[in-house]
């Protein structure tokens, strides 16, 4: 057995041991420390009476308290709810004109937007709105705009859609097909002359007769495009379908027309508003109310669940 004795000069028990003359003292805790030792210990207890801590075969015991984490995440989300369920009660008796005139409401806007936008738009748009020149979907960033670009227009497409023979309200505009109607080189001289209007051609009387004749009725004696009518605007970088010559040609022989659904039948009016408060925010948002804007009889949707515009 290991012999103890005292140290001398310390007045410390050893605790028996002792290699190459060096003996360990058994020296005993700070008082401090045993003392915080026991709070723990009765703390520990305090803490298992009163909140969940013991397990059992289907869940552990609930305490005195009757607070578990799901309890409080239920809390927390129910906080969460109620938060979006103020702001869209706000925005539901906001005409959507006025918004820019309450910023933290039109951030708010703007926010539950952008993940309606994830949900319903990107599919056509693109997750960063860019659209497609190849499939002719509409870029939301840029301040080309067919039928309007304030918000309220941007509503009003939302909510009745593009060529949708269904639905009453829905944005529709046509273009013939010129297939047949011109030769080569006269669809060579017109397209010469529609690049001429954004100044990436030289301009050409042939090209710019047929085209007096036949497309400034729609798209403006200058290429400027008509919202009433959803012509597009010719003069100026923006493509919607190639701003090649050849893709002027094809547009003009075999016209392709785009389509959006009417996301009125689909999405409720406070998530449209919220569609077009992010579309509106995306950089090429207008202040100015387009001249054609609907009235909000016309532009009402019927309360249901909602995609995004066409520009």
């Amino acid at each position: 057995m290991a012999e103890k004795r005292i140290d001398e000069p310390t007045g410390t028990e050893t605790v028996g041991h002792e290699w190459d003359g060096i003996e360990e003292l058994d020296t005993p805790m700070p008082r401090w420390w045993i003392y915080t030792f026991y709070a723990t210990i009765v703390w520990s207890i305090g803490f298992v009476i009163a909140y969940p801590a013991i397990p059992g075969l289907k869940q552990a015991s609930e305490g005195l308290l009757g607070w578990s984490s799901r309890g409080q995440l239920a809390e927390e989300m129910s906080a969460a709810d109620q938060a979006r369920l103020s702001v869209r009660e706000a925005l539901a008796v906001m005409p959507i004109e006025r918004l820019p005139a309450d910023p933290e409401l039109m951030a708010q806007a703007v926010s539950g937007g952008s993940a309606a936008f994830k949900v319903n738009c990107v599919q056509c748009h693109g997750s960063g709105a860019a659209g497609s020149q190849t499939l002719g979907y509409p870029n939301l960033n840029d301040d080309d705009w067919l039928w309007g670009g304030d918000l309220k227009a941007i509503e009003f497409t939302i909510t009745n859609g593009i060529r949708q023979p269904d639905h009453p309200g829905s944005r529709v505009g046509a273009m013939p097909a010129f297939a047949g109607a011109f030769s080569s080189e006269q669809l060579d001289d017109l397209a010469g002359h529609v690049l001429s209007l954004s100044g990436k051609a030289e301009p050409n009387a042939e090209g710019a007769q047929i085209f007096s004749e036949n497309c400034a009725l729609c798209h403006g004696p200058t290429g400027e495009g008509s919202r009433t009518l959803g012509a597009p605007r010719l003069n100026d970088a923006i493509w919607l379908r190639g701003g090649t010559r050849e893709d002027i040609i094809a547009q003009v022989t075999n016209p392709k027309l785009g389509a959006m659904p009417a996301w009125g039948e689909r999405l409720d009016p406070v998530t449209i508003k919220m569609l077009a408060a992010y579309v509106h925010s995306l950089g090429g948002g207008e202040d100015t109310p387009s001249p054609i804007a609907p009235d909000d009889a016309e532009t009402a949707p019927p309360e249901q669940d909602a995609q995004t515009p066409a520009q």
